[in-house]
């Protein structure tokens, strides 16, 4: 999965200093958010909700995935196979760690959301897997849907 693109990523719509992020967000969000942290697998709020609704970006508040696009990959993280736009993420290389992966950065803030992998086999439209920290996401339930 190459990001051709990433040369050309725009600047975020939405830009605040770190102490302006810090007073948005709880300690835990920040380090994920703005500093590109992982929550422990199997912790997050979100990770096998079924709840119908949009998960949004808990930095902006903007649209990211459809609970439609939600599967079940049992990796400890919520996972998604497409964004709820095309353009909603931003896909950027990330060789941190010794490994090469792609980071799932939100459009319109460039906050953290997780990574994205290929070809694992899943029984999913794209065989990608989404994987993304609770902690970066907020559910806004569809009208009438219970969990």
């Amino acid at each position: 999965m190459s990001s051709d693109a990433e040369a050309s990523i725009p600047a975020p719509r939405i830009q605040l200093t770190p102490q302006e992020w810090r007073t948005r967000l709880s300690p835990e969000e920040y380090q994920v958010l703005r500093e590109a942290g992982t929550e422990r697998a199997f912790t997050g709020e979100y990770t096998d909700t079924e709840t119908e609704g949009v998960y949004a970006c808990r930095a902006c508040g903007s649209e990211l995935f459809r609970s439609g696009e939600k599967f079940h990959s049992h990796c400890g993280w919520p996972s998604f196979f497409d964004p709820a736009e095309s353009d909603a993420v931003i896909l950027k290389t990330d060789d941190s760690l010794g490994m090469r992966r792609v980071e799932v950065l939100c459009a319109n803030c460039h906050s953290h959301l997780g990574h994205v992998f290929e070809g694992e086999g899943y029984p999913t439209p794209t065989d990608k897997r989404y994987c993304i920290n609770s902690i970066s996401l907020r559910l806004q339930p569809a009208e009438g849907s219970t969990n």
